[in-house]
């Protein structure tokens, strides 16, 4: 067995498919397919579903396919440590939460793959528990979560705040709501009582917003419809402004939303619905510093345009 039959399975894995694979390694599709066939002779078992289209790993080649993964990177750390200087490679996993991925990422990326082009990113997002869990595990190499003001970091893992993300209160203008105008934005002023009579349009359970302001109504005593679960900001946005409910949103995505002009600022007086947005990761190996580094610092600079 060597390190050149584990790449070959996995990059089957990742890419669902023998063509795809070979051309990623620049081998032929026979000379993969030996690689992967060298690979299952030497642990006697049978790694693919070669009916299945996509191929897919048998449950045996999923099992192996995770140890494959952690085999090659740790052989990347080891080269990493014997040349510190070396161009970091292999793989970065970064975990972000729904609202990070709404925003324009593509300049953090773009400043990555330009400084370490032998490295391959992979973004995937997810709810901020989870994501910290992934970061617990080692699932990712890193992720950012929004988490209240009262999270304090768990035992091994490292973090970073990046900014304090502010949240609004939405509702639609053709509820019956005293409010004023200011500027461009109509604003209304509720109470928890008032606020806890009506319905929200609001992301799954997990997320930090939601969770933050359930925890606020209960902790009141008050009760905590949600109407309607629904992902992503702009068709949350466009359900509260037809009057399915109030919302909770970021000022960037409502200042950008089309739907701003339907909508009204709702203030709660007793509620604060800021986040802390961190950036988590266990040890990190040599080769990742410089690019967590990196992507830190481009994401302080995404967060403080979204909040301007």
């Amino acid at each position: 067995m060597n390190t050149r039959d584990l790449q070959a399975f996995v990059a089957v894995i990742d890419s669902g498919s023998m063509v795809r694979a070979a051309a990623k390694l620049h081998l032929t599709q026979p000379g993969l397919t030996r690689r992967v066939q060298n690979l299952e002779t030497a642990l006697g078992v049978p790694l693919l579903d070669r009916q299945s289209k996509p191929l897919k790993p048998t449950g045996t080649g999923k099992e192996v396919y995770a140890l494959a993964r952690a085999v090659l990177r740790s052989v990347d750390d080891l080269m990493a440590v014997a040349a510190p200087d070396s161009e970091p490679a292999g793989e970065l996993k970064i975990g972000v939460p729904p609202f990070l991925s709404d925003l324009a990422l593509e300049a953090p990326i773009d400043r990555l793959r330009a400084a370490f082009p032998n490295l391959t990113l992979r973004v995937t997002a997810g709810w901020s528990p989870a994501l910290l869990e992934r970061a617990l595990r080692a699932e990712v190499d890193a992720s950012v979560v929004m988490m209240p003001a009262s999270f304090t970091l768990p035992d091994g893992v490292a973090g970073t705040l990046l900014a304090v993300q502010r949240t609004l209160i939405v509702a639609p203008r053709t509820f019956d709501l005293p409010g004023v105008e200011r500027g461009k934005q109509a604003v209304t002023r509720l109470t928890f009582e008032q606020l806890s009579r009506y319905p929200w349009v609001l992301n799954q359970d997990g997320c930090g917003m939601r969770s933050a302001l359930a925890r606020a109504l209960q902790t009141a005593g008050l009760p905590f419809e949600v109407a309607v679960e629904a992902f992503g900001s702009e068709l949350q946005l466009s359900l509260v402004a037809r009057g399915v409910g109030l919302g909770v949103v970021t000022p960037g995505a409502l200042e950008r939303s089309a739907h701003r002009d339907s909508l009204r600022i709702v203030e709660v007086p007793q509620f604060a619905g800021g986040l802390n947005v961190w950036l988590v990761h266990g040890t990190l190996p040599g080769r990742l510093m410089r690019p967590i580094a990196m992507l830190r610092d481009a994401l302080v600079d995404v967060l403080a345009r979204e909040e301007r």
